[in-house]
């Protein structure tokens, strides 16, 4: 069984202590259900455990008085923001078990991407993986875009955390204060801006529920 808990908007500190206390259950008891954990964050920058503070474009004082916290995770990946409008999905996942014993992390994040390639395409927006990159991008006006973020971590028993971060209706504006993935040559999107229209997370859920169910071949309860 897969259960999938929408969480709404919550801190990332209590989210981060979510999935810490969900890891460490399923460390020490592997046969636990998998959990995929829904919900937004206030404006929130992280910073993946290789991931370069000169990606950061804010004096800490502008940073401050901004209203942005900021937080060095243990997941891969280098700089990115989360905020309202925004969809975070931190599946917490035994790999090993989900494909028969064996820890392929580079069919799991690959298996994410599709995830959110199959949920972006039931509003019939195409999506794709880029070759050099992680994470899902679509065409914009100058060219590829990022539409979401995807950096994860998986422990030595096979036990994941982390996640993706895939922009519905996020204020795009906050990207301009750090070079995204640290990515220069690329900007970022929204299914909102692709689609001319509003949306709310909550709008994504069942379509992000139908792809994991599709892709892990699981049975997915919804909480």
């Amino acid at each position: 069984m897969f259960t999938c808990d929408w969480l709404g908007r919550i801190d990332y500190a209590e989210a981060l202590q979510l999935q810490q206390q969900l890891v460490a259950e399923r460390t020490a008891s592997p046969t636990l259900d998998d959990r995929l954990l829904l919900l937004e964050h206030p404006p929130t920058y992280t910073l993946g455990k290789r991931g370069d503070m000169r990606h950061l474009l804010l004096d800490e004082s502008s940073f401050t008085r901004a209203g942005f916290s900021l937080y060095r995770v243990d997941r891969g990946g280098d700089i990115t923001y989360h905020g309202p409008g925004q969809l975070v999905g931190y599946p917490i996942v035994n790999v090993k078990r989900l494909y028969g014993s064996q820890l392929d992390l580079h069919r799991y994040v690959g298996d994410i991407e599709e995830i959110l390639i199959q949920a972006l395409a039931e509003f019939g927006v195409t999506s794709w993986r880029y070759k050099g990159y992680t994470g899902v991008w679509v065409s914009s006006e100058s060219g590829p875009a990022k539409i979401a973020a995807i950096g994860i971590r998986v422990n030595s028993k096979g036990i994941s955390s982390h996640g993706f971060a895939l922009n519905i209706a996020t204020d795009l504006t906050h990207f301009a204060h750090i070079i995204p993935c640290g990515i220069q040559e690329h900007g970022v999107t929204s299914l909102s801006d692709i689609l001319q229209r509003p949306l709310a997370v909550e709008d994504v859920l069942p379509s992000v529920i139908k792809a994991v169910r599709q892709v892990f071949h699981v049975d997915v309860q919804q909480v």
